[in-house]
């Protein structure tokens, strides 16, 4: 089998599993963009004094950077741009919200508390649905760029992505894959 040949085939393998965290990036993106959307319709004020009660100093500044972020943050994940620096601060948010809010109410983000006429009615969540956006955040940050975003696409314009290494080795590093 040809170098060129080797090279191809686990090309084509990384750009098929690339792909598969294309859901997890959109889906991720669009659930910190609807949080922070929520907050800043509702006006940022409205979030200040839970933000308050946490104990975080100015916190109707805090209320306001917190929605811009989830929101402008969000928006930048789902279109993949600068996902590895955006993950730590967005990673922060949410370890807070888990930590300092849904903690208490134990693992299940869905707790029925009763079933009536007028349907269900759900008690406070608790810390799962963190947990997996924490899980989430790490895997974009640990996988290489996925294809369809911003990254991907910069980092493409650096090496062209069909170029064979000169060593004969196939390298992910710079592979945009």
């Amino acid at each position: 089998m040809a170098i060129g040949e080797i090279w191809r085939t686990r090309r084509e393998a990384r750009g098929r599993a690339a792909w598969a965290l294309l859901p997890l990036r959109l889906t991720i993106g669009f659930g910190f963009a609807a949080h922070g959307y929520a907050k800043l319709s509702r006006g940022p004020e409205s979030f200040a004094p839970i933000v308050a009660a946490m104990g975080f100093p100015a916190p109707v500044l805090t209320a306001w950077v917190t929605s811009l972020f989830e929101f402008a943050g969000g928006i930048l994940l789902m279109a993949g741009a600068f996902v590895v620096p955006l993950s730590l601060p967005l990673a922060a948010i949410m370890a807070t919200a888990m930590f300092g809010v849904h903690l208490r109410y134990g693992f299940s983000s869905i707790r029925l508390k009763a079933l009536s006429a007028a349907g269900a009615e759900f008690g406070p969540p608790g810390y799962e649905l963190n947990l997996l956006y924490l899980a989430g955040l790490a895997a974009l940050v640990l996988a290489a760029s996925t294809p369809l975003s911003v990254d991907g696409w910069l980092r493409s314009r650096g090496r062209p992505s069909d170029e064979v290494p000169s060593t004969g080795e196939a390298s992910v590093e710079g592979d945009p894959t």
